[in-house]
């Protein structure tokens, strides 16, 4: 079974951010806990709590500049613990106005994800609302960013993330449109019940990429209802790609993420 942590699900364990925006650069470093994991040990503490693989936010990685990226890449590969993804968590390639900014800035982020050894760069399709005309500027940008990804050896990924992917038809046909080129990261919580109980049927068989996030009650007890269904769902697709851990639950994120990780191992999926 191939589950792996995301770095946001370790948001407070980490402590720090490095906010990057296309609007306004890099603005420097955010503390936002008392005591903060180094990301550079954060492969040696995944390795603890039995975890092989990791996803990082961009803006938990300080900044594009080759030399940290590649101490940061070696602190990976010396505890043996892959990066499946750098998630790009910026950008509205969509938009009428800043849309080729905005992929610019991404790009920049794409090839950082190559220099940290990451498989994958999953970028955000579009924040704008659904229209032909503002499809048609995020696929022009996806493409571009499929071939720079593969220039690389990276595999690019999209999400059903934001109002342009907020339904199946969308994220099918921007499948469809990039013609293998581009893979699919499938999230349990972006789409609200009961809906998605509906629709991510409709697209997790395309799943390359699970984002596994579930919805905790409290601080020990999982909605297991609403994840057995989901898990259902992605096992019912045929998905047999890893399940990310994306969300540390609301008290100590490492007792969170060993609920999750022994809910989908319960599962049997």
């Amino acid at each position: 079974m191939n589950i792996v942590v995301s770095s946001w699900a370790l948001h407070r364990t980490l402590g720090r951010s490095y906010p990057d925006r296309p609007s306004t650069g890099p603005i420097g470093e955010t503390t936002h806990s008392e005591s903060c994991l180094d990301l550079e040990k954060l492969p040696t503490a995944l390795r603890a709590h039995g975890f092989e693989t990791a996803e990082l936010c961009h803006f938990h990685v300080p900044g594009v500049d080759r030399l940290r990226l590649g101490q940061l890449r070696q602190a990976f590969e010396s505890e043996g613990v892959k990066i499946q993804s750098l998630l790009i968590d910026d950008g509205d390639i969509s938009d009428v106005d800043n849309g080729d900014r905005d992929a610019e800035w991404i790009a920049k982020w794409v090839d950082a994800a190559a220099i940290l050894g990451a498989q994958r760069a999953r970028v955000i399709a579009g924040k704008s609302a659904f229209s032909r005309e503002a499809f048609e500027r995020s696929a022009k940008h996806v493409s571009a960013l499929a071939d720079q990804a593969i220039a690389l050896g990276l595999r690019l990924t999209i999400e059903n993330w934001f109002p342009l992917m907020t339904t199946p038809e969308s994220v099918n046909e921007m499948l469809d449109r990039m013609e293998g080129r581009v893979g699919l990261c499938a999230d349990f919580g972006n789409w609200d019940s009961p809906r998605k109980y509906h629709d991510l049927p409709k697209i997790f068989a395309r799943a390359e990429t699970c984002h596994a996030k579930c919805e905790f009650l409290d601080a020990n007890t999982i909605d297991i209802e609403d994840y057995s269904a989901c898990l259902s769902i992605a096992s019912g697709a045929g998905f047999s790609g890893p399940y990310v851990l994306v969300n540390g639950g609301p008290a100590d994120e490492w007792h969170a993420l060993e609920l999750t990780r022994q809910a989908i191992l319960a599962h049997g999926v």
